[in-house]
């Protein structure tokens, strides 16, 4: 099975002058852990939950407050991934499997044309794929 048969069209994006406060806000309410970051239909990078956790702790504030005031003081292009790792929509679910497992990350923006965002996989979606074949063999 093809990439472009299992990703999520329906993206949630940021722009790179976005707070890191309200990038913050929307993960944790829409349980999001990666935010692919456009300029238009190009990907310019990419927010994760590691990259929020690693911007909170450098700030070394221990009160919530405090952190919150931190977070909307910069910018996601200043924390975000630049060098992203993406896959193509004519990829296999094998070959997503092996670059998220190759790379260390949880999630591959969908790209045609180098920087065109057209979809997003994650691992859960990769889990559920190969849960889903394993499933049918039986």
């Amino acid at each position: 099975m093809l990439v472009k048969e299992v990703m999520k069209t329906q993206l949630v994006t940021l722009n790179a002058d976005v707070k890191l406060g309200f990038a913050n806000d929307i993960m944790y309410l829409g349980r999001i852990r990666h935010l692919p970051v456009v300029k238009g239909d190009a990907l310019v990078g990419i927010l994760t939950q590691r990259d929020l956790y690693r911007a909170s702790l450098t700030s070394i504030l221990t009160n919530w407050k405090e952190n919150k005031e931190f977070l909307d003081s910069i910018r996601v292009s200043e924390v975000m991934t630049k060098n992203v790792v993406t896959i193509s929509p004519d990829a296999t679910m094998e070959d997503a499997a092996q670059i998220m497992i190759d790379k260390k990350v949880g999630g591959l923006p969908v790209v045609q044309e180098k920087t065109k965002l057209i979809g997003l996989i994650t691992e859960t979606d990769v889990l559920q794929y190969f849960v889903n074949e394993s499933r049918k063999k039986r």
